[in-house]
């Protein structure tokens, strides 16, 4: 049951409504959690800033959707799952490979090796060895590559945990996510 109230696109206030078309300009609908978020212009403009520079980053749209996954999967987020495995489909993931992301599993070497860097730091709070530092690393990312994993760890975290927050409800083909005991 969502927990905190949407705001209505066509009624947004003006200090959000130009944001919320925005959304649905490049998305062709504005999700349900852009519309809860906007209750707070703070954290819908700056969810969106962080995201938004991520995908001018140097990890492919496919990696940013399984990093996605795989944390819902630890943090549990149906919404997330359902969310992130519709705009992995249109990153060109196909639907069995996003099933293995979300338990953090990956049908190749290299991605096998981001999605478990992002299970460390999402199980250990962000506790990482060095060993877990060199293991991405020997995969073949460059460090500016491993700290966009974090990164995108840590903006998946802050949707997972607003959805949890706001009981945001669903608006994409439900996906249940698989919560892992941290």
């Amino acid at each position: 049951m969502q927990r905190i109230n949407q705001v209505n696109p066509a009624d947004a206030p003006a200090n959000v409504k130009p944001t919320l078309d925005a959304v649905k300009t490049k998305l062709g609908m504005v999700p349900n959690i852009f519309k809860t978020m906007a209750q707070s212009p703070a954290v819908l403009n700056g969810y969106l800033a962080l995201s938004g520079s991520f995908a001018e980053g140097k990890l492919s749209a496919a990696l940013r959707e399984q990093i996605a996954l795989v944390t819902a999967g630890h943090s549990g987020c149906n919404y997330c799952a359902s969310a992130h495995s519709a705009l992995g489909k249109m990153a060109g993931l196909e639907a069995d490979e996003m099933q293995r992301n979300l338990s953090g599993n990956a049908s190749d070497a290299k991605t096998q090796a981001a999605l478990a860097f992002a299970s460390k730091l999402v199980v250990n709070r962000g506790h990482v060895s060095d060993a877990d530092i060199n293991s991405v690393k020997a995969a073949g990312y460059s460090e500016e590559e491993m700290l966009e994993i974090f990164g995108n760890v840590a903006a998946n975290l802050f949707t997972n945990y607003f959805n949890h927050l706001a009981g945001t409800e669903i608006d994409f083909p439900r996906v249940d996510a698989i919560a892992e005991a941290a």
